[in-house]
């Protein structure tokens, strides 16, 4: 399964992402470190290498919690997009999380993958709410979903474990009812569209 947008597509991690996947990484380690996920107790829980990654990833897909996808733009590797805690019945929600190379930030492409993973929750997998956690400081994430018109819900004071301790995270979230028809990809569009003419 791959969705796609013009030069940007989202599709399945796989093992032979791994040389990418690490050389994308090693280069975008001090841009991404204050944003990512970290272990409380690394001697109990200690990081994964990339391989187990993949593991467990596949087996929450196989189980229906997670879709991992990568980011590519214009055919390259450039960052990962995940669709996490899929939860159907009366809830019918999921959240994404994301990262890109610093190399190509502030192309679109970020809103173009959020907005694709958006219209699949709501879409296929027949979903009603996303929600997607940002730390307050993160100014270049948070400029992304405020793009694509998601509300803040309110803080969630030390939600995750990142670089190293309990973080806050302002919490924005969109509902099926709220995108409206054509999807989120659509907004986007019309959304980049009026940008492009005031620019003229």
């Amino acid at each position: 399964m791959t969705l796609r947008e013009g030069q940007v597509s989202l599709r399945p991690i796989r093992r032979q992402d791994a040389k990418a996947w690490r050389e994308v990484r090693l280069r975008n380690g001090d841009w991404l470190r204050p944003w990512e996920s970290s272990v409380p107790d690394p001697v109990r829980e200690p990081a994964p290498t990339y391989a187990g990654m993949v593991r467990r990833l596949r087996l929450e897909a196989r189980e229906g919690r997670t879709l991992p996808f990568v980011v590519t733009y214009e055919g390259a590797f450039v960052g990962q997009l995940t669709i996490n805690g899929v939860v159907g019945g009366s809830l019918r929600a999921c959240s994404i999380g994301y990262w890109i190379d610093q190399r190509v930030a502030g192309r679109g492409i970020t809103p173009t993958a959020v907005a694709l993973a958006i219209d699949h929750a709501f879409g296929p997998l027949g979903l009603h709410r996303v929600e997607i956690c940002i730390r307050p400081e993160n100014g270049p994430s948070r400029r992304v979903v405020e793009k694509l018109g998601l509300t803040t819900e309110g803080v969630r004071p030390r939600f995750l474990h990142i670089d190293g301790d309990w973080r806050d995270h302002v919490i924005y979230v969109v509902t099926s009812e709220e995108v409206g028809p054509g999807g989120m990809i659509a907004r986007w569009r019309t959304i980049q569209a009026t940008r492009g003419n005031q620019h003229r």
